[in-house]
């Protein structure tokens, strides 16, 4: 893993891409401290990154793009694969990569509080929980990044890809509020994601027994809750929806609170789109 950390690191030292990304995100962020905090004299530093939150849209897809696609592409995830290294140290140290060049324009940011503080009185607090919600955020968004850089060898299709994913949950708070929330409409969108589901599980087994057991299995689950108690689908589909929603997670951080709840979403999320990376590229090994 660590040798993988180390390549990568390399890499980025000597391309453009993380000086590129670096530099974008720190100009974006500095154009709105600088309107927010510095032209209007407000004192929270937060609301500079509640504004900003769309970089992730951009930068995201562009950092990671390449990460496993452009292996693929030129054939050198071969070589990589051979290597006697297990699979998930090599995502893990690809993705470490990613971390450590997204922490150094965090670290800059971190020093806008207390320039901030050197100016009047600055809830620090809340200025450092909000730099670590975001900074959480964006690990998830590249756990993510990095999964859908693994489906494919074009990292023009991976940065669609992601750009997509993140969108929607960057809309999803918006989106479950078009869906109905009557029972019949969370159970006809449970059993379109049946279907979907069933369409990723044949896509990566490629076994239409497995596959069609598996949508027969859970339609009749959701058949059944849906007979026995119609109650319970009121309003549900939007509550799932809602988990969706990853930035909505920043609004205690935001509020100045240390939100352990939100700190294990977006490690749940960094860690279930990394397994599903390893499971992904284990299935290409063996292929």
């Amino acid at each position: 893993m660590i040798g993988v950390y180390r390549k990568e690191i390399r890499s980025y030292r000597t391309t453009m891409i993380a000086y590129v990304f670096a530099a974008f995100i720190l100009a974006v962020i500095g154009l709105y401290f600088s309107f927010i905090n510095l032209n209007l004299a407000s004192p929270r530093f937060e609301g500079v990154l509640e504004s900003v939150q769309f970089v992730f849209l951009v930068f995201v897809p562009i950092l990671t793009m390449r990460v496993m696609a452009e292996e693929k592409k030129q054939k050198t995830d071969q070589l990589l694969l051979t290597l006697p290294l297990s699979v998930t140290d090599i995502v893990v140290g690809k993705y470490l990569a990613l971390v450590t060049v997204y922490a150094v324009p965090m670290a800059i940011v971190c020093l806008y509080p207390v320039i901030m503080a050197q100016n009047g009185e600055v809830n620090l607090v809340n200025a450092y929980l909000s730099i670590l919600g975001f900074f959480l955020l964006g690990c998830a968004n590249m756990a993510i990044g990095l999964l859908l850089s693994s489906l494919t060898e074009s990292p023009v299709i991976a940065a669609v890809m992601s750009f997509g994913v993140l969108l929607l949950c960057y809309l999803m708070n918006t989106i479950s509020k078009m869906v109905p929330n009557t029972a019949k409409a969370s159970f006809v969108c449970f059993t379109a994601v049946i279907l979907i589901f069933a369409a990723v599980v044949y896509y990566l087994l490629r076994n239409v027994l497995v596959t069609a057991g598996t949508a027969v299995l859970l339609e009749a689950l959701n058949a059944g809750l849906f007979l026995m108690d119609r109650r319970i689908y009121e309003g549900a589909f939007q509550k799932v929806l809602s988990v969706f929603y990853m930035n909505g997670r920043l609004t205690g951080f935001f509020d100045g609170i240390l939100d352990f709840s939100g700190i294990i979403y977006y490690l749940s999320v960094a860690g279930i789109a990394l397994f599903l990376a390893v499971q992904v590229i284990t299935k290409r090994r063996w292929s």
